[in-house]
């Protein structure tokens, strides 16, 4: 059976790459891996995503939901440094590497764990929940997310979610709508949707 980003334990031999990226007025340095998401670079949904996001009202940690190497929590850990940022995945190469990651860019506001969606954080809340979430997983996973993350936000917390329109934007913004009772395309590019649903 072939593996995929979202496996616990990658198998397939690691041949790791390191880049610079210039993210919110920002230099930052990343390693990335096989099997993990977005090997080459950072990948445009998780750019669009960390450009558009704004520091909600709410007081409290941010959660980086299925974080892969870690480029969107290591890029608001970076500008957002009051704000403790937790990444969580459920691979644990991608973990490893969001370790790495974290070091590399000299961030002390940060948390890695590797958790299959909420397993590990029960009982945790949080501000804001951002995510690009692992389509390939399939629609009752990544709606799943969406749930988690409903209950895991503080009150007038925020859900920030990058997802492709060909991909199931439409479905993702009815669901979060349902979830919230309300949802915000705040930006489309490209045909990545971010949309932001707050916590009332």
């Amino acid at each position: 059976m072939s593996e995929h980003y979202f496996s616990q334990k990658p198998q397939t031999k690691s041949s790791p790459k390191t880049w610079k990226y210039q993210l919110r007025n920002n230099i930052y340095t990343f390693t990335s891996d096989t099997n993990v998401f977005s090997k080459n670079q950072v990948d445009f949904g998780s750019r669009v995503l960390i450009e558009a996001f704004e520091e909600p009202a709410a007081s409290g940690d941010f959660l980086d939901l299925g974080c892969g190497y870690g480029p969107i929590g290591i890029t608001l850990a970076g500008s957002f440094t009051g704000r403790h940022v937790v990444l969580a995945d459920v691979n644990e190469r991608a973990t490893t590497l969001a370790v790495k990651n974290a070091k590399e860019n000299a961030l002390s506001n940060v948390e890695i764990v590797k958790s299959d969606r909420f397993s590990k954080l029960e009982g945790r809340r949080f501000a804001a929940v951002i995510t690009n979430p692992p389509i390939r997983a399939g629609k009752q996973v990544v709606h799943g997310m969406f749930e988690d993350a409903k209950e895991a936000l503080v009150e007038n917390g925020e859900l920030w979610v990058v997802i492709q329109k060909k991909q199931g934007a439409p479905s993702a913004k009815k669901k979060i709508e349902e979830l919230f009772g309300n949802v915000e395309v705040v930006t489309k590019e490209k045909g990545y949707y971010i949309l932001k649903a707050i916590n009332v």
